[in-house]
C-alpha cells in the first residue's frame, strides 16, 4: 500500500506540472522547479531508514547534480528558439545534459567530493 501512495503521489505531480504548464508555463515551471522529487525521496527515506546521514548525502548530492541538470533547459530553450525540431532540439539538450554531468563528476570526483 505504502508503495502505491508513492507512485500515485509521484504521478499526480507528474500531471499536475503538466497540464499547469498547458494553461500556465509560469506556474508550470514554477511547480516543476520546485524540489518536489527530492522532497519527497528525503522524506520517503527518512521515513522508511531514519537515517540523517544518508539522508545529508543525498542532499549533497542532489544539489552537485543539480548545476549540470540546467543545462538540458538552457541549450533546449536555445535550440527551439533557432527553429530546430522539438525531437532534434530534445537530444542534442540531452546529450548536452549528459556531457555536463560527466563533467560535473569528474569536477566532483578530483575535488574529493562524494556524490
Amino acid at each position: 500500500m505504502y508503495l502505491l501512495i508513492k507512485y500515485l503521489l509521484s504521478a499526480a505531480i507528474v500531471v499536475g506540472v503538466s497540464e499547469l504548464g498547458k494553461r500556465s508555463p509560469g506556474l508550470g515551471g514554477l511547480l516543476a522547479s520546485l524540489p518536489l522529487t527530492s522532497y519527497l525521496a528525503i522524506l520517503w527515506i527518512y521515513y522508511e531508514t531514519g537515517n540523517n546521514v544518508r539522508i545529508a548525502a543525498l542532499s549533497q548530492s542532489i544539489f552537485w547534480l543539480v548545476l549540470p541538470s540546467l543545462v538540458l533547459f538552457l541549450v533546449l530553450t536555445a535550440l527551439l528558439r533557432m527553429g530546430l525540431p522539438f525531437a532534434v532540439a530534445l537530444v542534442a539538450a540531452t546529450l548536452s545534459m549528459l556531457a555536463a554531468y560527466g563533467a560535473m563528476i569528474a569536477l566532483l570526483r578530483h575535488f574529493g567530493i562524494p556524490f
